[in-house]
This record gives C-alpha cells, structure tokens and sequence, in this order.
C-alpha cells in the first residue's frame, strides 16, 4: 500500500520542480485526468460490496471540501451514474481534446484540467468496479420472450400503471426475473421514467416481496428522474431493516454523478455514522470524484485506505493510471503499474489499452506499439483486442495496422468492431472508408441505434463536414432513430468549427428543450472556448449561467475560460473568488494568475503580459 501512495503522491521535490517548469499547482499537475464521461455501471452501485472490512473504529476520519483535517469520518464515493452506457453517454467534442502532436503548453493545460466528461479519446476507462461488482447477470432471453417488458415498451409514458394493472387483471403473472430483464432493458434505453413507474406500481400492488436491492435500484431510478434530493427523501419511505449500506452507496453515486461534492462528502459520513465500514467500492469512487474536482486529494483518499486496511481493486489501479497518465507523468504512470503487478494483479485489455494511450499522448511511441503488439497475440483468437487497438494504431498513424485488423474482423463483423472501425478511419482521415464501414453494416443489421449514426456524426464534425453532417442528421430523423445528447455535441461542434457559434447555441437550446435533454458538458465547453476567445465577456456569462442551471456547476474549467473572456476583453473582474468561493471551488495556480492579470486592483502584472 505504501508503494501505491508513493505511486500516487510523487515526492514533493518533483512536483515542485513540475510546477515552476508549467507554472501550475503540483498535484494538480500530476494527478490530473482525462477520461470520458464518466459512464458508470448501475448494476455497480447496486452490488454489496465483496470486499467488507470490519466494522471501523470510533477514531475515524472525515472529510470535506475546505478542509484536509482528519476526523471522526471520511467522505466517499462519486460517479456511478446509474443508467446503462448508451449514445447519450458517449464522449463529446471539447477543446480539452489534445492530439500526441499537439502544441505542449495547450496539452498541459489540456491535462490539468479536463474532467472525466470532457476528454474525447479514442479508449476510454470504464468507470465500473469489476473488482467490487460482481453484478447479477443479464438472464439470457430475448425481448419476445418477457411479456412484461413488451408491455412496459408499448405502454403510454402517462399511465404505466394504468398499463400494468390492466394487463396483470387480464391473467398476466409477474415474477422476479422477469422484473430484473425488464428494469434492466429500460435503463438501456434510459427509459428511467418507465422503470420508475414500474418499481412504484410493484410496491404498490405487492405482487412480489420488494429486497433492499430493489428499493435501492428504485432510489437511483428516482435520482435520475427527480434528482438527489428527492431521491434522499425517499429513504425515509424506506422499511427500516432495508435501509442497508446499497441504498446509501447508490444515493451517494448518484451524487457523484451529479459532482455535488458537498451532497456526496454529507451522504458519506451519513454512512460512517451508521457503521457501515469503509470498502474499496467507496474508495475507487471516492478516487473518481476528486480524480474530477480535485486531485490533490488523491493522496489523502490513499492514506486513508492505507489505513482503513482496504485492498485496492484493479478498478482502483485503472483510476489511479489513468489519473497519473493524462497529467503526462509517465513514470508516476509506470509506478503504478508496478505496485499492481507486486500484488499480483494482472493487467486486463482496457488497462493495457489506457496505458497505451497515455503512452502515445505521452510522446512514448515505441513503448505504445510493444503494448498493442502484445495485446493483438494471435487477432483470431483475441477478438476482443480488435476494437481496443484499432483507434490507438489510428492515434499512432499506422493506417496499414488499422486495416490489416480490419480485415480479421470482416469475415465475422460484430458491431463494437465496426464502430471502432468508423472512429479509427475517421481520426485518420480516411472519411470514405468510414463511409463504407458504416454503410455496409446496413447490408449486415436492417436497423441500428443512434449510438452508430453519432459515430459517423462524429467523423464528420472532425473533419469539418458540415453538409454531411446536416444530411446524416436528416437521415437519422428519417430512419426513426433518436437524436440524442452525443448528436447534439457533434452538430454544436461543426458549427463552432465553421465560425457559426450563435447558430450553434441556438441550435443546441430549440433541440434540447425539443426533445428534452440534458446536453452534454462540453457542448456548452466548446461555446463558452470560443466566446472566451473572442473576449465576449455577455455570452460567456450567459453560457457560464447556463452550465449551472443544468448542475455542471463543479467543475473548474468553466470557471478558467470565463476569465479567458475578461481577459481577452481586457475587462476587469469584480467578486469572482468569492463567486468561486460560494460554489466550493477553489483556485489553483492557472486560475489564480487569471485572477492576478483580471484584478482591478493588481499593478503588478498588465494583461498584455498574461496573454504573452
């Protein structure tokens, strides 16, 4: 455990010596991350723990956001957003996305601060506990086959339980599996409200014995239809002696999901009160709140399970490489590893993926190609590695490597394949062959999800083609398929691309409320950057007001941009630390030199300088 802290916290000399070089913070600089919306597994905040402790002594520690002093308890776990992974979680466009070629002072800046929804690569961490959720599997039978979930499908949103009650005095049984299989297919379509409705129309017609893990998947339904406080208030409605460690942990996810530091530090402690022990399902989440808000933290999240006597997971060594790798710390990355290896733990084909990643971002060619060499072994017998290596020889340039991989999967083509195929010819350039991959898997499945067609949006808006990104958005429309949050983000940024940023924003708020979504995070990034750029200090703050009214409000790079605006407008800034001082964020160095370049009050230092 000692090796994985020192892995975690790079020695003091280091980081400083990091810092006057980039000017930023230490551990903000070396425990920094880029990884993807943060997707989160349901089925992972609604596992018991197979890692329990004993029950933690009186002395224990707490934690909160102002303050590093150890207490009688410890904040915990963030993130697992309880819906399936579907195209509205998909990663979106940012200006945090930095290519291995890009300029070193934009990639730095890029790496200290990008959140986990920012980052727009090609491999992504999976922010599910494999170690902590051993989560029930899907039964095995088809749509046809569950009466209940038909039925769920093709009832009005308004009247499920009308639905239900009607069906059921019909002569229709219910039964548990049958339940799960329809919850389960519901969160995949993130139908949340219908599963919802489904969970209170069971309690209400008692026609099976509701467990603790059924309310618990009935409070994170609620949380994502209503939102957390509501969903805490319905643990009061909870039966007491199913009021265990699931439901808290699953409230405390959503919170996470939410970044409501504060909410998730209170909710934590709640549990820390109620005895439950500290398990390292709360330690890798706890890793992945302040992998996102604030890394400094890191360090002290690794005392405290060195304490707590927790055994790190190999989700833990995935956030912690991941972490260690988009900060560009290369060996900090390589420590990690080590102190995996020394517990015996092996490297699955998403770590090795993600250190070859960090590798290439990294400038470590040679090193990248030695990973994606031993992770290919023999191509037909490791399918699985296709689609993880493709995109990353399409980051490395290897045009040939991308297709001969193709070529294996073509005799047999599965869809992950074909939609990494599509991503590795489009970052390389090669729009026509993403084309036909995408078109030739028509000819394959009649119909397919929107997951696909953003895909091909996604090539699209990289390359700068706006009229075919017009005519595939019409054509999804025509072919029924929803135009969800990931198309939205593609379509925001072939706009801001082309110089269109108000047609842009007005195109992501008429869609938005249309089809009532929630736009991704680095949609309303890409229009607060290039109204930064520009010194529209009006629009910046409204796109910034906008970012809060949709609860992205923890998140420090908004802040770093908006001051951008001010900035280049060479506009003074009245009262924005104690802005950020209400919002629980708190300056690191870049934003305390924008602070210093805006302050009217500061002779110090001009703005021409800053912007030198």
């Amino acid at each position: 455990m000692w090796a994985l802290r020192r892995a975690g916290n790079p020695l003091r000399t280091s980081a400083l010596q990091v810092a006057s070089v980039r000017g930023c913070a230490s551990l903000d600089v070396l425990l920094s991350a880029d990884t993807k919306n943060a997707e989160h597994c349901d089925r992972g905040c609604l596992k018991s723990c197979c890692c329990r402790q004993p029950k933690p002594s009186v002395c224990q520690s707490s934690f909160s956001s102002g303050s590093f002093m150890w207490n009688r308890t410890f904040s915990s776990q963030a993130g697992a957003n309880s819906g399936d992974k579907e195209e509205d979680l998909e990663d979106g466009f940012s200006d945090l996305e930095v290519p291995p070629e890009a300029d070193k002072k934009d990639a730095e800046l890029t790496s200290e601060e990008s959140s986990d929804e920012d980052a727009a690569d090609a491999v992504d961490l999976l922010e599910v506990d494999d170690a902590d959720s051993k989560s029930e599997k899907e039964p095995k039978k088809k749509i046809s086959q569950c009466p209940l979930l038909k039925v769920m499908l093709e009832a009005p949103w308004n009247d499920v339980s009308g639905t239900l009650k009607k069906w059921v005095n019909d002569g229709n049984t219910v039964d548990r599996s049958d339940v799960f299989f329809a919850v389960l297919n519901l969160r995949r379509r993130r139908f949340f409200s219908k599963a919802l409705q489904l969970l209170e129309w069971l309690e209400e017609s008692k026609l099976i014995e509701l467990v603790e893990r059924d309310y618990a998947s009935r409070l994170d339904l609620m949380a994502k239809v209503h939102g957390i406080y509501k969903a805490e208030k319905f643990i009061d409605n909870i039966p007491a002696s199913l009021r265990g460690e699931i439901v808290y942990r699953t409230l405390l996810a959503n919170c996470v999901a939410e970044v409501n530091v504060k909410k998730a530090e209170e909710v934590f402690n709640k549990m820390k009160d109620l005895g439950f022990p500290v398990t390292v399902f709360a330690i890798n989440q706890l890793l992945l709140l302040y992998k996102r808000v604030d890394k400094k933290k890191i360090s002290d999240v690794l005392t405290m399970m060195e304490k707590e006597d927790v055994k790190p997971s190999l989700f833990t060594y995935k956030l912690l490489v991941d972490t260690k790798g988009a900060s560009r710390d290369i060996e900090g990355m390589e420590k990690v590893v080590q102190s995996m290896e020394a517990e015996g733990i092996t490297p699955d084909l998403l770590l090795q993926a993600t250190i070859a990643k960090h590798y290439i971002f990294g400038g470590h060619r040679e090193k990248a190609e030695a990973i994606l060499e031993s992770m290919e072994g023999d191509m037909k017998e490791n399918r699985n590695a296709c689609k993880m290596v493709m995109p990353l020889y399409a980051f490395l340039g290897k045009k040939d490597d991308v297709e001969r991989i193709w070529k294996v999967c073509q005799s047999n083509t599965r869809l992950d394949e074909c939609l990494s195929a599509i991503e590795a010819f489009g970052r390389l350039g090669d729009v026509e062959k993403a084309e036909e991959v995408f078109g030739n898997m028509f000819k394959t499945w009649k119909t397919l999800s929107s997951k696909y067609y953003n895909a091909m949006m996604r090539v699209y808006a990289n390359q700068n083609l706006m009229d075919k990104g017009k005519e595939l958005a019409k054509r999804m429309e025509e072919d029924g398929c929803r135009l969800g949050i990931s198309t939205l983000d593609s379509l925001v940024k072939l706009y801001v691309d082309a110089g269109e940023v108000e047609k842009a924003e007005s195109l992501l708020h008429k869609l938005s409320v249309k089809n009532k979504m929630k736009p991704q995070y680095s949609s309303y990034l890409m229009l607060l950057d290039s109204y930064s750029k520009i010194g529209d200090v009006h629009n910046s703050e409204k796109v910034f007001s906008k970012l809060r009214q949709m609860g992205y409000n923890g998140r420090i790079r908004q802040y770093q941009l908006l001051l951008h605006a001010y900035l280049h407008a060479k506009a003074p800034v009245y009262g924005f630390r104690e802005r950020m001082k209400a919002d629980n964020i708190f300056p690191n160095s870049v934003i305390a030199s924008l602070l210093a370049a805006t302050d009217p009050f500061n002779k110090k230092k001009s703005i021409s300088d800053i912007l030198e």
